[in-house]
């Protein structure tokens, strides 16, 4: 389904056609084809709608991209469903794959097919866990992976899940019985809850690996970088080179006779050595080997752990007693200023 207007990404975009947009250097729709045959599925009828031409001319028949393309441009609107629809003629009596030629993904798809060949499903659906789902259309499946209902674009208050469908689909034929020829219908609003209605199966499986729909310029912003990170796997991206961890310095050792050690945990080590760091300056607080604390009977040490997200405290003298009561002391101001941070109070 490549017909898409992509109104959103005008700022970045301008009058190129949304699949057309690149990311690292190829169009979006070129990275949905690599994504196809790294599959095994070399044989696309796409659907066109929004300013064709330019599509059409990149990839012509598919021959140099190692597919082969059917084009079916609407003359007018036909809705997700009625696109498809109107490729049943190259599409056959067996199941098919339906997926946004704008989406950007790294998707197992023989698992999604091997997945609805299993069910016996009518659809089954690529479904993704999402943190901010609003954008999307909810699929609520039961304990066995059947759709129950959908709930479309929802707000807050409505959002009763994370799971959120993609666009991606395995289709059996008999279910596009349903879909009128020539007619606008989608599968969202229209076909996906007429068959619930008459008792068949939707099955969702939730992918693993990376989705995101470049709907608007800050996704397509993030799926860039993402891509550029490695968390979008795309065929012809090195790995992102392994950053070197530093090497790691020991601590001196704290002068006195008894020495008390407490831990402190955090969500964000690092923010809170900042403050940590601002609050001590004043009292003459050494930075050289974490934040260090002198007098003449007395040490103590403040420093981010180097495996887990928290703070190591040291005190050091010649009294256990006082040592302790140091550490105390400063274990209860780290927990007041990670308060204070978590409130959105502190640096």
């Amino acid at each position: 389904m490549a017909g898409g207007e992509g109104k959103r990404l005008k700022s970045v975009t301008g009058d190129l056609p949304k699949p057309m947009v690149p990311l690292l250097g190829k169009p979006l729709m070129e990275r949905c084809i690599e994504l196809l045959l790294k599959n095994g599925i070399n044989e696309l009828c796409a659907t066109l709608r929004y300013n064709p031409g330019p599509i059409m001319d990149y990839f012509g028949d598919g021959d140099a991209f190692g597919v082969d393309i059917t084009w079916r441009v609407e003359t007018q609107p036909l809705g997700t469903a009625g696109g498809v629809k109107a490729c049943m003629d190259v599409l056959g009596d067996a199941p098919f794959l339906v997926m946004s030629g704008d989406a950007a993904c790294d998707f197992d798809l023989r698992a999604l097919i091997a997945s609805h060949e299993r069910s016996g499903a009518a659809v089954t659906l690529a479904l993704y866990e999402c943190r901010e789902p609003l954008r999307y259309g909810l699929a609520v499946p039961d304990e066995n992976g059947d759709v129950r209902c959908f709930i479309e674009k929802p707000d807050w208050p409505h959002v009763v899940g994370d799971l959120v469908s993609t666009g991606i689909y395995v289709v059996s034929p008999q279910a596009m019985e349903l879909v009128p020829d020539g007619a606008a219908c989608d599968f969202a609003s229209d076909l996906f809850p007429e068959l619930l209605r008459r008792g068949e199966r939707i099955h969702g499986e939730v992918m693993e690996g990376y989705w995101c729909d470049v709907g608007t310029p800050q996704a397509y912003y993030q799926c860039c970088a993402d891509a550029l990170a490695g968390k979008l796997r795309l065929p012809d991206q090195p790995p992102p080179a392994a950053t070197a961890p530093a090497e790691s310095k020991p601590h001196t050792e704290l002068k006195g006779e008894h020495v008390e050690r407490r831990s402190l945990g955090c969500a964000d080590r690092a923010r809170l050595m900042r403050a940590m760091s601002a609050s001590l300056m004043e009292c003459g607080a050494e930075f050289d080997d974490g934040v260090i604390l002198r007098s003449g009977n007395c040490c103590a040490r403040i420093s981010p752990s180097a495996e887990n997200s928290e703070l190591l405290i040291e005190a050091a003298s010649r009294d256990s007693e006082f040592s302790a009561e140091l550490a105390s002391a400063l274990e209860n101001m780290a927990r007041a200023l990670d308060r204070g941070i978590e409130r959105g109070q502190g640096t």
